[in-house]
């Protein structure tokens, strides 16, 4: 069964506006499954799995191959395994004129973007897909299935908990040991234990030093291993909000691990009743609410406000001159302490909106509302699309 995912319409229209379209995102996340459901409904597509070692010796002379199927819509898969391609890229799209002749995946960000734009400015239209979202699986998977499995298409289709497990586990071990080796100087180990440790504080302002300590490096080699993980989609750093210069501000990122199952695979949940009264819940909470941010609204700057007195607010949203807050609840009955109310002051947001995990929120007032994730995702929307100041 095929699951209708957001970026569909967005990649067909990029389609027709770009000579170039690139879905990045992690591994396993659905960009071929993507990527082979757009282009089934093109008549004339070659689909390239560079992963595939017959697909790769087709590239072997890329310009000949390339040239002598001119007219096509060429698909490259994990095309950060062939980067030389990029520059030939230019040069035909060039050559030939009009839109629509390539479209690209991968899922090393950090070195396909610097690739591409560096060769490909003006020519190209980038699309970060993520895993599962919960707008696209709530008619076949409750909530519960996606807060414990997370939204890898590998583990939330799985049909038992077991299954789930495995492929997760599978997927670490992958991508640790297969994946990561492309970069000089990754040990296996090191990174596994980092990744575990990165997820037993998920969600808080990310210390090096203690981080290097426990491990026995250095911190530039954390720094340079955290790097590589975002880099590679697999954690999210959130950059803190300086819009207000008279504070002292905490100047460090907060780090998330980029998806719920993943952090229940490393701290040892297995069912959703074991969550509910599990430490990691809130973080948890923060990063699924997080996700979703960054999936239906890639123009947004998302950070987070804290200061060294204690005022504190999740996510701060800015959008040329506008401003929201929104605070995460893995509550039914929220609240929001003094340290909140004075952030909200301080980032000078339009609206606060509290997120927990219901199927419907409620007014709190004028300044505040309490919302689920749906209907954050609709405010949001209509605030910066659909009202003006």
């Amino acid at each position: 069964m095929y699951y209708n995912r957001i970026l569909e319409k967005n990649i067909e229209n990029s389609l027709t506006t770009f000579a170039v379209t690139a879905i990045l995102g992690p591994r396993q996340c659905g960009k071929s499954t993507l990527a082979k459901h757009i282009i089934s409904k093109i008549e004339h597509a070659i689909y390239l799995d560079l992963e595939r070692p017959s697909d790769l010796n087709k590239l072997n002379d890329a310009e000949w191959f390339l040239s002598s199927n001119k007219g096509n819509l060429f698909c490259i898969d994990e095309i950060q395994r062939k980067p030389e391609l990029f520059p030939l890229i230019r040069s035909l799209v060039d050559d030939w004129g009009g839109k629509g002749h390539f479209l690209i995946l991968g899922s090393a960000s950090r070195d396909l973007i610097k690739q591409s734009s560096e060769t490909l400015a003006g020519r190209i239209s980038y699309h970060r897909l993520t895993p599962f979202t919960l707008p696209e699986i709530y008619s076949h998977h409750s909530f519960d299935d996606y807060f414990i499995k997370g939204g890898f298409p590998g583990s939330l289709l799985s049909k038992t908990m077991e299954e789930s497990l495995f492929w997760r586990e599978n997927f670490i071990t992958t991508f640790i040991e297969r994946d990561l080796l492309q970069w000089a100087g990754i040990t296996p180990q090191l990174m596994r234990r980092l990744w575990q440790m990165l997820a037993h504080v998920n969600g808080q302002v990310v210390n090096y030093s203690i981080l290097a300590n426990s491990l026995g490096v250095s911190s530039p080699t954390i720094k340079n291993y955290i790097d590589l993980l975002i880099g590679t989609f697999m954690l999210e750093a959130l950059q803190p909000y300086l819009g207000n210069a008279g504070k002292r501000i905490v100047k460090s990122p907060k780090i998330y691990v980029t998806d719920p199952g993943l952090i229940n695979s490393f701290t040892g949940v297995i069912t959703y009743n074991q969550l509910l009264g599990h430490i990691s819940l809130g973080a948890l909470w923060e990063t699924v609410v997080l996700l979703h941010l960054k999936a239906y609204f890639p123009f947004l700057s998302i950070y987070f406000y804290r200061t060294s007195q204690g005022a504190e607010i999740d996510f701060v949203l800015e959008y040329g001159s506008r401003v929201l807050a929104v605070e995460c609840k893995a509550t039914l009955s929220p609240s929001i302490n003094k340290g909140n109310y004075i952030a909200f002051n301080d980032v000078k947001a339009d609206k606060l909106l509290i997120v927990i995990p219901a199927e419907e929120g409620w007014e709190k007032n004028k300044d505040i509302s309490v919302v689920s994730i749906p209907e954050a995702l609709t405010f949001i929307q209509q605030y910066y699309f659909s009202n003006t100041k």
